[in-house]
Order: C-alpha cells, then sequence, then structure tokens
C-alpha cells in the first residue's frame, strides 16, 4: 500500500511540474524580447511636455505561405485598418488609466483629422516628428510600428482576429516599437522593442494591453 502511494505521489509530483514547464513555455512563446532605449535628455524634456500626440503605427503583415486567393490591395486595406486600431487601442489604455501620467494625450480622432488637413496622413513617413508635432499642437508625438508574419494560411485570418477581436491560436509571429520624439526638433527620446512569438493577434486592445503591461515601469510619462 505504502508503495502504491508513493507511486501516486511521484505520479502527482512529475504531472505539476510537467504543467508548470509548458505553462511557463506557452507564456515564453508571447513574451519574447525586450529592449528599451532612453536618450540622455528625457528626463529634463518630458518636465516641458503637457500634451502628447498619438500617431497611426506603420503595419506590414505578410505570410510564411501566402494564402489562397491573395489580395495585395485586400491585404494593403488590413494594414491600414490595424494602424488605426492599434492608435485607437492605445489612446483608450492611457485614456483609462489618465491620472496615471503627467501629460495629457490628445484625443486621436481630432489628431488624424489635422493630419488629414494638412494632407499628411498617407505620409508620415515623409513628414519629420517635429513638422507632425507643430501640425498637431502638441509638445510630443507618440510614434509605432507593429510588423506580423502570419503563419495561418485562411486570407481572412487577420480582419477576423484583429478587427473583430476573435482569439486566435498560434497566428504567427509578430514585433511591435513603440517610440517618443519630442516636437521642438523632433528628436528621439524614447524606444521600446517587443518581439512576440504566438498569439500575436488576438485584439488590437489585448495587444496594446500586454505591451504596456511591459512598458509600465519604463514609460516616461508615468508619474
Amino acid at each position: 500500500m505504502q508503495k502504491v502511494n508513493k507511486l501516486l505521489k511521484m505520479k502527482k509530483t512529475v504531472l505539476l511540474t510537467l504543467f508548470v514547464a509548458i505553462s511557463m513555455a506557452a507564456n515564453a512563446q508571447f513574451e519574447g524580447s525586450k529592449q528599451v532605449f532612453e536618450s540622455p535628455n528625457l528626463k529634463t524634456e518630458i518636465t516641458k511636455h503637457k500634451i502628447v500626440a498619438i500617431l497611426p503605427f506603420n503595419t506590414r503583415i505578410s505570410y510564411k505561405k501566402q494564402p489562397k486567393n491573395f489580395s495585395a490591395e485586400a491585404n494593403k486595406e488590413q494594414e491600414k485598418a490595424l494602424s488605426t486600431s492599434i492608435q485607437s487601442s492605445m489612446y483608450t489604455f492611457l485614456l483609462r488609466k489618465a491620472s496615471n501620467y503627467t501629460v495629457e494625450f490628445q484625443d486621436v480622432e481630432k489628431t488624424n483629422i489635422l493630419l488629414k488637413k494638412a494632407g499628411v496622413f498617407d505620409k508620415l513617413g515623409e513628414t519629420t516628428k517635429d513638422e507632425i508635432a507643430k501640425i498637431l499642437g502638441v509638445d510630443a508625438v507618440i510614434g509605432g510600428q507593429f510588423e506580423t508574419e502570419q503563419s495561418r494560411s485562411e486570407a481572412g485570418a487577420i480582419a477576423t482576429t484583429v478587427l473583430f477581436g476573435g482569439i486566435g491560436s498560434k497566428t504567427g509571429t509578430g514585433a511591435l516599437t513603440l517610440v517618443i520624439n519630442e516636437g521642438e526638433k523632433g528628436n528621439l527620446l524614447w524606444r521600446f522593442y517587443k518581439s512576440m512569438d504566438d498569439n500575436v493577434l488576438s485584439s488590437s486592445d489585448v495587444l496594446v494591453e500586454r505591451m504596456m503591461r511591459k512598458v509600465s515601469r519604463n514609460f516616461p510619462y508615468t508619474k
């Protein structure tokens, strides 16, 4: 009887160890590597900032294996939708925790309208950050880039998981970069980079939530 009990205890221990190992591995799949850069002038510069704008993200969607009936035009439209979707999610997150920050964040609808009126909404890559800050009337701008390579073959995978909030499983890999540039000269003050290895496209809200959870300790505007 004692031998049976010992065997059962050993079996439970092995199973528990295996479960913990699998859980840690699954969690690590999303976490990936992280890099943070801070300018030597960061602390002195951010004390001057009162209003900060969040720009549409630069996005790129690619596939390891191109889906059947792939449409380059449709893929481009998905990238554009994802660009403003992440921007909106970022604004919502920061607005929700507004009391935690030393600055105000410009409404993204106002940001996009001003960019469109100035004719630079689709030309942000050709416009300097100080020019953008002047157009928006802000002290600094937050920009970013999100790239994902999808392993799924379904053509509608991106639209379903990102735009409509469905939870994906093993959708592919991705990398997200977040930067802050001051508005006077456009100098880079802060850069955050995070790579992700799995479930990168559950929804833009979840993507931002997970990223900001990692950023929070390093985010310059946190009180």
